[in-house]
């Protein structure tokens, strides 16, 4: 097909916008699908992102398109995740467009990450088409909602396409702004080969099978092929188009997007990013902005029963088959056995694992505190990365510790501003600017540690904002801080799975409100339980779970008092005895509650 004829963009949109309902009135107006095919969400493949709403993977389909002057146009939409912790997907994504729509419920509005997508498109260089959507609803403020647009991108209402996704309103004149405002792609064909991977799946019959979008070059089936970060080389078996399924094609050239699969049996060999060239006449240079996808937060795994062992890391293995980004590796804890570190993106990715290793695999998992990674700097000058705070070295050797700093920026109505400023404060944000982007609302700026928001930020936020602020955040740097390891000691031995990396300043609060969380949850025993949390040898919080208590002189009427001391003396002893070979099970909620503790 002509260059001038092929249009590839993007849909961009804060999470809930309407994203997906959009992508289904594209297909169904460009009868890219039977009305038999057609159901709602048709992109989102998972039945997780049907439920929530969310989509977590990225996907591409073709369409055709039939202008009203009977030109036909070959239209490719990568569909991308809304949530910031897909961020990467998002700009990979990106990468592989000529244009994005920018799609703002006409209800809720510009939101941060509305803001942070459109930074991430002009960082791009893509043609971006202000869309507003939901324009049917009762509660629609299309008039508010185009002076933010202007506010934020300079454009004028009449350059603002504004439909109702549900309704299909709309539809045709925004395929005639993608036609008209979304440049052609551009590319030598007889160049040698550059294609872009921008995501990968894994068929169990195929192997990896890799999304790509080529740059320059031919793609042709049988051609002899080399992924550039790695210089792996394959031969191209099969190449083609992306409709509901692959469509098979004998070559695919520069401008269009399309798969290839070549019997590639690692997901790892088909990066997200790499760029793919011919082995018989490469390219010189790979297409820039490949980088490794980093995980932001981590986490222990462990199965309930140790027996489970096994099946948990084969349920990881055919997890991580789909889901590249998932990072983890064997580990053990004296509390919970043999379990697995695992590396997410962030915290809704970490629960998208949990919930599909819960239904796609029935294991039933313990998750530790989920935490930073920290860059440690010992006495001797050596620099190592601690995922796990079990891994901390002693205090006596370290001489700092440095953990991820975020460049985080939150969106609130104008009256929610003091108690949103107030929460950063409290969890250590360094604050930087105040942007008004409308009269009623602001944009907040922060420089906020990423321990401080893994655990219950984000809900905090929206507890104090009403539900109407909104968060977006990318890394930073790894920044030098006063942090200390805090141990939890049952009976004096340490509780690893319970241990946490906090800054000094909170972590007489968060040992003590921990002790007294688990004083409430560990069941009482014969003996004395003794639950203390300490820094280094200082004990810095101690709470005692009573015994239990057998009435040993209830067999005693009357009589001289010494023989009722004699029998609560050797009560005494044996439960001194039972104390030094008793062990104290810890229930499973006790590592939940971690996770829900306010300090």
């Amino acid at each position: 097909m002509n260059l001038e004829h092929i249009r590839n963009f993007s849909i961009i949109a804060h999470i809930d916008h309407g994203k997906s309902t959009l992508a289904d009135r594209l297909l169904e107006q460009t009868h890219t699908l039977t009305s038999r095919q057609m159901q709602n969400q048709v992109l989102d493949s998972m039945d997780l992102e049907r439920e929530r709403g969310i989509t977590i993977k990225s996907h591409a389909i073709r369409m055709d398109y039939k202008a009203p002057d009977n030109t036909l146009y070959e239209l490719n939409l990568i569909d991308t995740p809304g949530h910031v912790d897909f961020s990467y997907e998002v700009s990979r994504s990106l990468t592989a467009c000529e244009g994005a729509l920018l799609l703002v419920d006409a209800g809720q509005g510009v939101e941060a990450q509305t803001v942070s997508n459109v930074l991430l498109a002009m960082d791009h260089d893509l043609a971006i088409i202000p869309v507003i959507n939901k324009i049917d609803l009762p509660g629609a403020e299309v008039d508010r909602v185009v002076m933010q647009l202007h506010d934020l991108l300079g454009v004028e209402e009449e350059e603002i396409v504004k439909i109702s996704a549900k309704m299909g309103i709309g539809i045709d004149g925004l395929l005639k702004a993608v036609i008209d405002q979304i440049p052609p792609p551009s590319g030598d064909v007889n160049a040698p080969l550059k294609a872009l991977i921008f995501d990968s799946i894994f068929d169990q019959y195929r192997g990896a099978v890799a999304y790509v979008r080529v740059f320059q070059g031919t793609l042709k089936t049988n051609m002899p092929i080399t992924f550039m970060s790695s210089s792996i080389k394959y031969d191209a078996e099969e190449i083609g188009t992306l409709k509901l399924g692959r469509i098979k094609q004998k070559e695919i050239h520069a401008g269009q997007v399309g798969y290839l699969i070549a019997s590639i049996k690692d997901l790892e060999e088909a990066r997200v990013g790499d760029t793919v060239t011919s082995t018989l006449t490469p390219a010189t240079e790979p297409l820039s902005g490949y980088q490794e996808v980093k995980p932001m937060v981590f986490a222990g795994l462990y199965p309930i029963s140790a027996d489970d062992f096994e099946d948990l890391r084969a349920a990881l293995e055919k997890l991580r088959l789909n889901d590249a980004s998932l990072r983890y590796v064997p580990e053990s804890s004296t509390a919970l056995g043999f379990g697995f570190r695992c590396g997410f993106l962030g915290l809704l990715h970490m629960e998208i694992v949990q919930e599909r290793l819960a239904r796609e695999f029935d294991m039933e998992i313990i998750t530790t505190v989920p935490n930073a990674e920290y860059e440690v700097t010992l006495t001797n000058g050596d620099v190592i990365n601690v995922q796990n705070p079990a891994e901390m070295p002693s205090p006596a050797n370290i001489q700092q510790i440095a953990e991820p700093m975020l460049d985080a920026q939150v969106l609130v109505p104008s009256e929610y501003v003091g108690n949103v400023m107030r929460i950063a404060q409290e969890r250590r944000g360094r604050y930087r600017t105040t942007e008004y982007i409308d009269p009623t609302r602001a944009l907040l700026r922060y420089d906020m540690p990423l321990s401080e928001i893994v655990l219950d930020f984000y809900d905090r936020l929206k507890s104090v904002s009403r539900g109407y602020a909104s968060f977006d955040y990318e890394y930073k740097a790894h920044q030098a801080g006063d942090l200390v390891k805090l141990d939890l000691l049952i009976n004096g031995e340490p509780v690893d799975a319970l241990s946490a990396i906090v800054h000094r300043d909170k972590s007489y609060e968060w040992g003590r409100a921990l002790c007294q969380k688990l004083k409430e949850l560990i069941p009482r025993q014969m003996f004395e339980v003794i639950i203390q949390a300490a820094i280094g040898a200082k004990i810095i919080s101690r709470e005692t779970v009573r015994p239990f208590r057998k009435n040993v002189t209830a067999k005693c009427y009357g009589g001289d008092i010494s023989r009722k001391r004699k029998l609560l003396e050797r009560q005494k002893e044996g439960k001194k005895r039972m104390k030094q070979v008793g062990s104290v099970e810890i229930p499973q909620e006790a590592f939940l509650a971690v996770l829900s503790m306010e300090t």
